[in-house]
């Protein structure tokens, strides 16, 4: 192996382990854990109040209370980013189950949710989106 595939390998190496220590941001600047937006709550279904509480269990640490996101730690799903039309439920899904890399904002990626089976997914896409639809986000 000659010295440029070995400097390419090293530096997707270090990329890696780089990649790895950014999968969960810390609170480091004022405001940090601080909810991002202010929301309206619906009158939650029955479907949509179990999906408040496996939404708390699983998400909430990050996305914050009510889905308002927190400074520093992870986004709101109440901004259009996150509308049906441009995140479908699926995207939700891939995202439990995947993990996602950063896109869109500088929060870091978000690892994959252990134990958090599909039909709950489906529950917690519903609060989330009876939130969303109260607050504009359709």
């Amino acid at each position: 192996m000659n010295l440029k595939a070995i400097a390419i390998v090293a530096v997707l190496v270090a990329g890696g382990v780089i990649i790895s220590f950014n999968l969960q941001p810390s609170l480091s600047q004022p405001g940090d854990g601080e909810p991002m937006v202010a929301v309206n709550l619906p009158q939650f279904s029955v479907l949509e109040k179990a999906g408040e509480e496996l939404y708390n269990a699983s998400c909430a640490a990050c996305h914050g209370v009510d889905v308002a996101g927190q400074e520093g730690i992870a986004p709101s799903l109440i901004d259009a980013i996150y509308q049906p039309k441009f995140h479908a439920d699926g995207a939700f899904y891939i995202a439990v189950q995947n993990g996602v890399r950063a896109h869109h904002y500088g929060f870091g990626s978000m690892p994959a949710i252990e134990g958090v089976k599909s039909e709950d997914v489906a529950t917690i896409i519903a609060y989330i989106r009876a939130i969303q639809r109260e607050n504009g986000i359709e």
